[in-house]
């Protein structure tokens, strides 16, 4: 007979966490992958992050990573890939050989949540697996970890450059050295002037519930493309404006899949079926 798969364990740290759907689509894909593995949320605060991570065993295989640990993990990190230089963040850590590897795969599930809704901003010649080339500058709200993964997905996305408002002025450096970084032309405005930014292509709303609310009654006429990566509640004010509008909107939820996907092939290394996923997320979503 064939050993036993050893059960393995991960967890999404975050503070607050009870709020993650993270955990529907891990299992989803461990149950479709035939794994016999475990995954949690744990309330893990900036400050317990390096003690808790030196607890792990060798049953541990990986984490994933909310605010506001995606920038304070990078000193507990062994490896990092470009990405993750690039955006000063990682959402993921993968323990492999008593190494801890940093991966930020929130880059790829905007290009990938972008993609599927790219009729909206898109220009006619497609850049790139799955997606297509930005037809012109693309609007980020918000300046944290996020915002700095949004900018990495637009440059592979072709974005011609990227003005950013931000609620807090003192994170325009790291924005700044993001765009240098992977060579886009980035502008970094006070959030009071957000509502200028909304007739752009395509607008990147990466502020927690709640701060872009107001924007909901400045979207233009005929919008482009949004993706607001808030998924609890869903639709917020602002999906909602969009939409009524005529815009395209990609919500949180469709980047909380595609980002889950990639990480669960770092730790697993294998694929799991998207549409599985996707089903268990949006039942999920529904019984909330």
């Amino acid at each position: 007979m064939p050993a036993a798969e050893p059960v393995r364990r991960a967890a999404v740290l975050g503070h607050p966490i009870e709020h993650s759907l993270s955990p529907v689509l891990h299992l989803a894909a461990y149950r479709a992958l035939g794994l016999p593995w475990h995954y949690s949320r744990v309330d893990v605060t900036a400050e317990r992050l390096g003690d808790f991570v030196e607890s792990l065993d060798a049953s541990w295989v990986g984490l994933s990573l909310t605010m506001p640990l995606k920038v304070d993990v990078l000193p507990l990190l062994d490896e990092v890939d470009d990405v993750v230089l690039a955006t000063r963040a990682a959402n993921t850590l993968i323990l492999r050989d008593g190494r801890r590897i940093g991966a930020n795969t929130d880059v790829v599930g905007i290009v990938r949540a972008l993609g599927d809704a790219s009729d909206a901003y898109s220009a006619p010649a497609p850049v790139g697996e799955g997606a297509a080339a930005i037809a012109g500058p693309a609007t980020v709200l918000g300046g944290g970890a996020t915002a700095r993964s949004a900018l990495a997905a637009l440059r592979q996305l072709g974005a011609s450059a990227a003005t950013v408002y931000v609620r807090r002025p003192e994170a325009a450096p790291d924005l700044q050295g993001t765009g240098d970084a992977i060579g886009l032309p980035v502008t970094v405005r006070p959030w009071d002037e957000a509502s200028a930014g909304l007739g752009s292509a395509l607008v990147v709303s990466t502020v927690p519930r709640g701060a872009a609310d107001h924007l909901a009654a400045a979207v233009v006429s005929a919008p482009g493309g949004l993706l607001d990566v808030v998924y609890d509640p869903w639709p917020t004010p602002l999906a909602l404006a969009w939409g009524a509008a005529g815009g395209t909107v990609a919500s949180g939820l469709d980047l909380l899949l595609h980002q889950a996907v990639e990480q669960i092939r770092l730790m697993t290394g294998r694929t799991p079926p998207v549409d599985v996923l996707r089903a268990a997320l949006d039942e999920a979503a529904r019984a909330r």
